[in-house]
């Protein structure tokens, strides 16, 4: 008999698919219920100050609209000032809507109108009247710089470790160096944007009992955060997330609809459905717009001899959001004299959040700029450079990586692009009135794992379900679990159903940092196993097995049987051991940890290699990426159709990051100017050409059972030094802001 193929590896179209494109997936502001009402957000447009007169008076005689919400008529809550009231909060005193009077920053809840449609409810909140006494703020990070400080410690610090020690005499190495390159890098303020819109439906069950439909990246995270806030048990808060239209971050923390919907609908003891605009998305959450400032230096054969990064980045005055900025290079390069810094200032601005790489994209711009600048300083290829600097040792922490294929991610990708064909002088290589550039630089990101549990259960139908609290936020989550699932079993996919996005179900951190497959992944391996030891165990016990004297070692699971490995004439299938089992279903149900003791020896890491054309208009200085190629090493590839799509998605957030994307502030009035898709610029199709991945082979034992690492950062961290390299070799001018305008290259 011919054994079925095997799922993982296999280029899977995403099973749920259909349903998002034909409109039948439901998000969380799609769910309608009787009595249904409707929540309007009234925003602060001051930036600093107190409220000191509300009138809701002419807003509440209209009829329709049922109450209108402040700090003065808010109910009493149990609020918890600690960490674990959110898996992400950094350390600090997490903002409370509508606590007080304070106005913190520009946008701040400060009400909500809840009416019997959402077009009454924001009619609603234009009768409101708010008087405000403002106050001095500040928002500008430039002008602050000099009261940078260090950020305080926090559980955060897991997962987000502070920058390396120093190693060796930095000044005196860099100093003494033939090849020295200083300089300065920026970045301005850049806000997450996924297509869907944050809703939360709140369903009131009665009894204090909450059915929650959120846009979230966690459903136990949610379901957490209300327990703790409106004091509820665990079990009476029920979170479901199936299907995210987009997060890349923004979901990781609960926002305040989520709040102000389950406050509302417990007051009222009615459903509430509060949505926020394309407006009120800008008014949670950014990546930090970021100082860095960099010394590297090497001798005229390229060896770096010594690195100092310094990042200055943004956070709230009641949180210290921090990122891993600086810690890469010392990662990638084993310079012997090292000083990295990261430093905090305190802005009238909301805590920063997470964004897709954060950190990674905002540290390898600088990095690998520099890193670029040195080559032509010795005069020594790009790549070569990096080839030259090559280690296969994690030398910030003194330990070996668990695997690290970069140097074929270098050669791999080089080959295909063709970057023999580089011209090495700067304004060199034309195509008619256009400057052609190239430009490569090296991706890093972490490889991490969490603990995780789930559910496998073989029904009285010999199908396999499993069951995760997970959420898949447009990754392909659902898709993957269930070819792992099938796989660990030797069943048809599509005898196979993941149940995911739904707190009810076994315990999921934040999908977030790239460890979602590795995280939850490995629980379902392993809750496959347990069934399979389990189904086996009751095969051995059947009347006239042919198991009897077999052990677990001596069978294969394919084809939703057992089969005998020395003979698969003598088999077993699943609905035979259902029926053996009385006709009842056959569950396990396992918690996944990280091997620490294996792990602790090794830096576990997924690398990339971005190798980007450019074309520049002499004239108009208007930037094209006319081809680009991204070669990454991440462990073993699940599936190979979705993780390109990740790394393509990354790719064009890299193009975004480096050319178009950036939120305007006015310093004077402390407010963002371009809250709106048509002012906040992020590339169309036309701006899109010709893209490529490569997936290098890399076979890793210790970062996790499955052998895979994370696809969904390290597509964006290489590409916007990439560009602003190849825009330094096409035009001979080092633009160290981003997003790099036209307007600096005329």
């Amino acid at each position: 008999m011919e054994a079925s193929q095997k799922q993982v590896g296999q280029p899977l179209s995403r099973l749920e698919g259909q349903l998002k494109v034909t409109g039948t997936a439901k998000y969380s502001g799609d769910y309608q219920v009787p009595g249904l009402l409707y929540g309007y957000v009234i925003n602060s447009t001051i930036t600093k100050g107190k409220i000191t007169r509300l009138d809701t008076g002419r807003a509440k005689a209209v009829p329709g609209i049922v109450e209108v919400f402040t700090y003065e008529n808010r109910p009493s809550l149990a609020w918890f000032d600690l960490q674990y009231a959110d898996m992400d909060a950094p350390p600090g005193s997490p903002f409370r809507p509508l606590q007080d009077e304070e106005i913190l920053y520009n946008g701040q809840p400060i009400g909500l109108v809840v009416a019997e449609s959402f077009e009454l409810a924001r009619y609603g909140a234009t009768l409101v009247e708010v008087e405000c006494e403002e106050e001095a703020f500040e928002t500008d990070l430039r002008k602050e710089a000099s009261k940078a400080r260090s950020p305080k410690i926090g559980m955060a610090t897991m997962l987000k470790p502070l920058p390396p020690r120093p190693k060796g005499k930095f000044e005196k190495a860099y100093q003494e160096s033939p090849a020295q390159v200083s300089a300065e890098y920026y970045h301005g303020t850049e806000h997450h944007n996924p297509l869907e819109l944050f809703a939360t439906t709140t369903i009131y069950e009665g009894d204090g009992k909450l059915t929650i439909y959120d846009k979230t990246q966690g459903t136990i995270n949610s379901q957490l955060y209300v327990s703790n806030i409106f004091g509820l048990k665990y079990k009476d808060v029920r979170v479901i997330s199936p299907y995210v239209g987009g997060a890349f971050g923004s979901a990781l923390r609960p926002q305040y609809q989520l709040f102000l919907s389950v406050m509302a609908a417990l007051e009222l003891k009615q459903s509430v459905l509060v949505t926020l605009d394309r407006q009120q998305m800008f008014t949670f959450g950014h990546r930090p717009p970021t100082i860095q400032q960099t010394r590297f230096s090497a001798d005229m054969d390229g060896k770096v001899t010594a690195m100092n990064h310094l990042a200055i980045g943004e956070t709230s005055r009641f949180e210290d959001y921090t990122e891993v900025v600086v810690n890469w290079s010392h990662m990638l390069y084993p310079a012997a004299n090292t000083l990295m810094q990261y430093k905090l200032v305190e802005l009238d601005v909301y805590s920063p959040l997470d964004m897709r790489s954060p950190g990674g994209s905002t540290g390898m711009h600088a990095i690998e700029s520099t890193m670029d600048e040195l080559a032509y300083k010795t005069k020594i290829d790009p790549l070569q450079l990096r080839l030259i600097n090559y280690s296969e040792d994690d030398v910030s922490l003194n330990r070996p990586y668990s695997s690290k294929e970069l140097r074929q991610c270098y050669l791999q990708g080089a080959e295909r692009f063709g970057w023999d064909k580089r011209s090495p002088e700067p304004r060199s290589m034309r195509r008619g009135n256009k400057l052609v550039g190239y430009g490569m630089a090296t991706g890093i990101w972490e490889a991490n794992q969490l603990p995780a549990k789930a559910d496998a259960i073989l029904t009285t139908d010999g199908k396999l379900r499993v069951n995760s609290a997970v959420t898949d936020i447009g990754t392909g989550t659902l898709t993957v679990m269930t070819q792992i699932a099938a796989d660990e079993l030797g069943m048809k996919i599509e005898d196979v159903e993941f149940l995911y996005g739904d707190s009810k179900k076994p315990f999921a951190p934040i999908q977030g940092g790239s460890f979602t497959v590795s995280t939850v992944g490995s629980a379902v391996k392993v809750a496959g196993a347990a069934l399979k030891k389990k189904l086996f165990s009751i095969a051995k016990k059947m009347k006239d097995s042919v198991f009897s004297k077999a052990d677990l070692k001596e069978v294969v699971f394919e084809d939703s049987r057992i089969f005998l490995r020395s003979d698969r004439s003598k088999s077993v299938s699943f609905l035979e051991i259902i029926e053996a089992n009385g006709g009842k279903p056959i569950k396990v149900s396992k918690f996944s940890v990280p091997s620490l003791l294996k792990q602790k020896k090794y830096s576990r890491a997924t690398h990339s290699a971005a190798f980007v054309e450019v074309e520049v208009d002499e004239q108009l200085g208007i930037v094209n990426v006319t081809r680009a190629i991204t070669a990454v090493a991440a462990g073993k590839i699940i599936n190979p159709k979705t993780a390109r799509s990740q790394i393509l998605g990354g790719m064009i957030w890299g193009i975004s990051k480096a050319l178009r994307e950036e939120t305007i502030q006015d310093f004077n009035l402390g407010k963002y100017m371009n809250q709106n898709l048509a002012e906040y610029h992020i590339p169309v199709h036309a701006d899109i050409h010709e893209l490529d991945v490569i997936f290098v082979e890399e076979n890793d034992e210790i970062v996790n059972a499955l052998g895979v690492k994370g696809v969904g950062e390290i597509g964006l961290v290489a590409m916007p030094p990439a560009i602003a390299n190849a825009i330094y070799h096409a035009t001979g001018k080092r633009i160290n802001q981003l997003p790099i305008h036209f307007d600096s290259l005329l």
